[in-house]
Formats: C-alpha cells, sequence, structure tokens
C-alpha cells in the first residue's frame, strides 16, 4: 500500500515505517536522512520531507561537546531521543545506541533498546559495527525491534581503525565490508549505513543488499544519504570532512545577530517600548499612594 493510499481522513500522513524503506529501494526511489537532535529540529526536518531522523550519538560532539562519540552515555541520549520523538510527525526516529549500550551481551543491548524505544519514543535504534554485534542484532530484532546497521568508519571504534579514515580501500577490505553487510542483513538489520566507503564499494554493496544502504560519505550509489544537521545549516566549525555538503551558513547569522543584540544592550537601545509590558489602568497611581 502506497503512502497516498494509506493518508487516513485528517490528512496527516502516518510515521514512515521500516519496511517502507525497503519498497523505497525497490522503487528506486532515494531516502533522505539526517541527524537531529531536539524538538525544533525534528518539526523543521519532518516539514522539509526528510524521511528518516537519527538521533546520532555524534550529539557527543556537535550538541555535548566533546572530542568524541564515546563518552555520550545512555541517559543523555535517551533525553535527545525523547526531544526528536516530540518533535517528529511522520519521520522515522532512530536511535543511535552509544558506545558501552550495547556491546557487553545480549541481555544488556535488548534492555538498553527497549528503553530507547519505551522511554526514548524511538522506532528503531542503530548500532555499530558486524563480527560480534551480529548476535547483539538478533537478538534486539528477536525482541521486536527493529535494527539499522551501520559500517565502514564507524566512530565507536576509531582507535581500532585507526582513526578517522575511509574504509575498504583494499580489494579485500571491501570484501569483508561486503560480508558484513550481508551478515547483518541475514541478522535482521531493515537497513544500513555506509561510511566513509569508496563509492564503488558502496555501490557493489547496494546492488547486493535487498534493505537499503545509507551513505555518508560512500558516493551517490546509495539508496538514501544522511548527513549531520550542523554540518548541513553550516554550524559547525573547523575542519570538515570532504563529503559534506553545507546548504546554508548559519554560524554567521548567528554570530551577527547576537553581536548586534550585545550592542543594542550596551547602547540601551534595546529593550523599546513595544518589548515591555503595561499595569492595569490606574494600578500605577495605586501602587504610588499606597507605598507613600
Amino acid at each position: 500500500m502506497s503512502r497516498e493510499h494509506s493518508r487516513p481522513a485528517d490528512g496527516k500522513l502516518p510515521t514512515l515505517q521500516p519496511a517502507e524503506l525497503i519498497d523505497m529501494k525497490a522503487r528506486a526511489s532515494k531516502i533522505a536522512m539526517v541527524t537531529a537532535y531536539d524538538a525544533p529540529s525534528a518539526r523543521f526536518a519532518d516539514q522539509a520531507g526528510v524521511d528518516v531522523l537519527l538521533v546520532g550519538d555524534s550529539a557527543a560532539m556537535t550538541v555535548l561537546g566533546h572530542d568524541s562519540t564515546v563518552p555520550v552515555t545512555i541517559e543523555e541520549m535517551l533525553m535527545l531521543t525523547r526531544a526528536v520523538a516530540r518533535g517528529a510527525r511522520r519521520a522515522l526516529v532512530v536511535a543511535d545506541m552509544p558506545f558501552g549500550s550495547f556491546q557487553p551481551s545480549n541481555r544488556t543491548a535488548v534492555m538498553n533498546a527497549v528503553r530507547f524505544v519505551k522511554d526514548g519514543g524511538a522506532h528503531a535504534v542503530k548500532i555499530e559495527g558486524a563480527g560480534a554485534t551480529l548476535k547483539r542484532v538478533e537478538a534486539i530484532v528477536a525482541a521486536g525491534i527493529p535494527v539499522m546497521g551501520h559500517i565502514g568508519l564507524t566512530p565507536q571504534s576509531v582507535v581500532m581503525l585507526g582513526g578517522y579514515r575511509a574504509q575498504g580501500r583494499t580489494a579485500a577490505k571491501a570484501r569483508r565490508l561486503q560480508e558484513d553487510a550481508l551478515a547483518l542483513e541475514r541478522a535482521g538489520c531493515f537497513c544500513v549505513v555506509l561510511e566513509a566507503i569508496p563509492e564503488p564499494v558502496a555501490a557493489r554493496i547496494t546492488a547486493s543488499l535487498r534493505i537499503p544502504t545509507i551513505g555518508i560519505g560512500a558516493g551517490a550509489s546509495c539508496d538514501g544519504q544522511v548527513l549531520v544537521w550542523h554540518d548541513v545549516l553550516g554550524l559547525t566549525s573547523g575542519h570538515l570532512p570532504q563529503f559534506v555538503k553545507q546548504y546554508a551558513h548559519l554560524s554567521e547569522d548567528i554570530l551577527a545577530a547576537l553581536k548586534a543584540y550585545v550592542t543594542d544592550v550596551r547602547a540601551a537601545r534595546f529593550p523599546e517600548r513595544q518589548h515591555g509590558y503595561n499595569m492595569l489602568p490606574g494600578e500605577l497611581e495605586r501602587l504610588e499612594e499606597e507605598t507613600k
């Protein structure tokens, strides 16, 4: 059933379902995903037609000021997920399971995935890696929670990978990535993120899977794309990965607005009369009389 045919009487589209992303791949309809960390961002992205909102553990750096994704806690991610879920109307909300929330055991992984759905309001979770992670995927899916996979450059394992660098650049490593993607599909993932992978490798992986691939630095052959909210809007300072395209430069507008505000305050130009409130008629006179 198409989304148009499933539109309810009130005209509002229902939340996009994981199975519909697989249908989009079959129709060669590209999937747009963006990270979001709060309710206003979720509302804007939803209104723009974004299909998937990823509450990324990238919040550790973009929102919380850490140097990597590793320090962010499950409680912090739950708070951000709840905020995004409140702002989303149609988009599928996927919560990133942070480092340490799924690695220890299947039981830990399932318990924390349940928290993201039950307490956080997420529709699905994302976990990084393959190998031992495959058992975690199977356990979470068996518990009835959709899982998005993530291979290539996996930031939670960046030390083991030798830093933030492209993956799959040799034939042997490319074959391993394809095997990992197929294993994640067999384990029950409904989608796989491919990060920092050469486009020919990503194209081979995409063609071999029934489930969609979402690329970030993996070329145009993927079934969809994801970028970090702050990168898209030009809110990121410092070095940007080469795969980032900025669609605005809001940091310049924000800085200019704040400088104008500071100038107005110091020059006593703000607030003006229209920015204040008046007392009810006669009440000022009564106050002055009572306080003589």
